[in-house]
């Protein structure tokens, strides 16, 4: 994306929601031939969140939504537009976006579902940061929200181990002083379709609509090939950085933060290797939630604001790699 915005934006206002229960490896071990430490040395994760049967996705995105609201000192009727990064919405329509922004109390504003997968919240904020540079609006609410758990097949030892429910939330606004330094510099998102076999839910859609069949083949559930993931994900993680870090003519020294999409610990130590930056300068909580998709990112961010990691002057990059296959990154200047 290009840099000279006539119109800079920054997140102004974060917020995360997990839900209470949590779902630890000896908890899996009782479903499925698998143990905690095989778990912990292939993922990096001990435990996940699981949504309440009477959870769905937006309930989890209204209360994240809430807080990052709040946090940036407005109110409900100061947003412009509402994004949803999910692809676990609560119904394949109405989205669940508009489901938010009604219960929020926004006035009737664009409101609409973004599915990238894992790369969704950084799809959403490029969109929202290309709204605010044209003048279209002045504060985007963008959340990303799982309820992944409710598509996970706990049959599966190689992916019921990986995923979790939550959601995170962030407030882009256009940044006032232009004398200001903290704004997001860049942004890039690209796909490729090719590889859309490598991480699917195949069944529920037009190719594969709801019925008993599909029910009894557990097509319902996520599958994923996970050697080529892993492969393809080191790689896309590795260039995304450096690319962004090219077009900002910055180092990897420069970097102060780097908040990887929270999908596999050895994935994201085996990145970090590449990029020659030191785990300390990682954010990483997977341990703790595992998988949540598009929802990786924002937590993270929250936590590590509330954590003191996310102070003004520091360079931080998020990136992400996911089905579809997508794949996003971005640079701000916090």
């Amino acid at each position: 994306m290009n840099t000279d915005c006539p119109r800079r934006s920054m997140i102004t206002g974060t917020g995360s929601y997990l839900p209470e229960k949590r779902i630890t490896n000896q908890y899996l071990e009782k479903l499925v031939e698998t143990s905690d430490e095989w778990i912990r040395q292939r993922t990096g994760i001990t435990e996940r969140r699981m949504a309440a049967p009477d959870q769905a996705t937006s309930d989890l995105a209204y209360e994240a939504g809430k807080i990052a609201i709040a946090d940036a000192g407005l109110t409900p009727n100061d947003i412009d537009q509402i994004i949803v990064a999910t692809v676990t919405p609560d119904t394949v329509f109405p989205a669940t976006a508009c489901l938010v922004q009604h219960r929020l109390g926004c006035r009737q504003i664009p409101s609409f579902d973004l599915a990238a997968a894992c790369s969704g919240f950084i799809y959403a904020m490029t969109v929202a940061r290309t709204a605010i540079a044209t003048n279209m609006i002045r504060h985007a609410l963008l959340i990303g929200a799982e309820t992944l758990t409710r598509f996970t097949d706990y049959q599966d030892r190689n992916t019921c181990i990986l995923f979790g429910d939550g959601a995170g939330a962030a407030v882009l606004s256009v940044v006032e002083d232009p004398d200001a330094t903290s704004c997001i510099i860049d942004t890039h998102f690209a796909a490729d379709g090719a590889g859309a076999d490598l991480m699917v839910l195949p069944g529920g859609g037009s190719r594969i609509p709801p019925s008993p069949e599909m029910l009894e083949k557990r097509l319902n559930y996520i599958t994923l090939q996970g050697r080529a993931v892993y492969k393809n994900a080191i790689t896309k993680i590795v260039a995304l950085v450096n690319e962004s870090l090219q077009r900002c003519h910055l180092t990897s020294d420069d970097i102060d933060l780097i908040i990887p999409h929270q999908m596999n610990a050895r994935i994201i130590e085996s990145a970090a290797k590449h990029l020659e930056v030191p785990m300390d300068k990682i954010f990483m909580n997977l341990d703790r939630y595992g998988n949540t998709s598009a929802a990786t990112i924002p937590i993270a961010i929250d936590e590590a604001k509330r954590q003191g990691r996310l102070t003004p002057g520091k360079l931080v990059a998020l990136v992400a790699f996911g089905g579809g296959l997508t794949w996003a990154s971005a640079l701000i200047r916090w």
